[in-house]
């Protein structure tokens, strides 16, 4: 069996170099096969690395454990995964790049290190873009859905095979219950490594900071930050009920979580494999999504019963606070296409 490793990514901006410039090693030897596949034939064995932000059980380990049984299914048991949870390859921005020089196979991350790559996906960070689960199914699922993967397989050199989620993000903090924006202010919140996210929770009147994910548990706990935003099923996974009293269901962000492949690992394999692994991600999608809806649900009971205070906040009074956010940043990533998003029939 051929063993594809991943490993703890560093050195990136040197790396992201040498993989622009034609770089990186290649997935295998041979020559290129003419119909889009390759040096790997259909018919040998292979073993992917995946790496998963979060712990097994997680919402994101079920999609990709759904996706590594129907890739076993449909290869007759040749292609085959091994997770690698709780960033043990590296952290988000580290997987991305990794697969962009091909050192890391696959990854499921947020799309908050691919606006680096591609200003587009600096859409997701916009707040209150996304009304509920069906609009955002609806977008990601569509030609935006398409042509946003299409740039970054062109401009990152990463495959986009499905658009799993994180889910809809919400508050938690260790000041005091919050009700209004007003009750966040001063605080010292985390975001992600996003410019986007900085000025969304400086307009909501806290005091932001990027800070990377490996770094967020810890900064709560020993008080360098007091706050931070996600998914209830992160929240409930990495343990923030832990260093964490309150619980604000201020539903600011939808974010996705796409699952990744390195674009020269894909283009490497057998036209077969290829057509193997996208029908296995897409089988894997709407499982990935229904467990995200569904811990959602069961997490927010299970929280308040970790012991912290849950709030219901007035979401106009947030929506009406971020707008300075999209009149800097909709002329950037593009106007056009987040009117698009905004107001699209679903």
């Amino acid at each position: 069996m051929k063993k594809r490793n991943g490993f703890l990514a560093f050195g990136f901006s040197t790396l992201l170099l040498l993989a622009a410039c034609g770089g990186g090693e290649e997935a295998s030897s041979g020559t290129d096969n003419p119909e889009g596949g390759s040096a790997e034939q259909a018919g040998e064995s292979i073993q992917f690395d995946v790496s998963l932000p979060l712990g097994p059980g997680s919402h994101q380990d079920v999609g990709v454990q759904a996706f590594g049984e129907e890739l076993e299914r449909l290869s007759d048991g040749r292609l085959t995964i091994k997770s690698h949870h709780n960033n043990s390859l590296g952290g988000e921005r580290e997987v991305v790049e990794g697969m962009s020089i091909n050192s890391i196979d696959i990854g499921i991350t947020s799309t908050g290190p691919l606006g680096g790559f591609v200003q587009e996906f600096f859409m997701f960070d916009m707040p209150y873009l996304f009304n509920d689960y069906d609009h955002a199914y609806a977008v990601l699922d569509s030609e935006i859905g398409e042509e946003l993967g299409a740039k970054l397989e062109e401009q990152a050199g990463v495959k986009i095979l499905a658009w799993m989620e994180n889910g809809f993000r919400h508050e938690t903090n260790s000041v005091r219950p919050i009700h209004s924006p007003d009750d966040l202010k001063d605080i010292k919140h985390r975001t992600q490594e996003s410019e986007v996210q900085v000025d969304t929770w400086t307009a909501l009147g806290t005091n932001a900071t990027p800070m990377a994910w490996p770094e967020v548990y810890t900064a709560l706990q020993q008080g360098v930050m007091e706050s931070q935003e996600n998914p209830l099923p992160t929240i409930y996974d990495v343990k923030f009920f832990e260093v964490q009293d309150y619980l604000a269901m201020t539903q600011h962000v939808y974010s996705p979580a796409p699952l990744m492949m390195s674009k020269q690992l894909f283009d490497s394999l057998s036209a077969e494999d290829q057509a193997i692994i996208m029908e296995a991600a897409e089988i894997a999608l709407p499982i990935q999504r229904e467990a995200s809806q569904q811990q959602a649900e069961e997490m927010k009971q299970m929280l308040a019963d970790e012991g912290m205070e849950v709030t219901e906040p007035d979401l106009e009074a947030f929506k009406a606070a971020v707008e300075p956010v999209y009149e800097k940043w909709a002329p950037q990533i593009g106007e056009d296409v987040i009117e698009q998003v905004r107001n699209f029939e679903y």
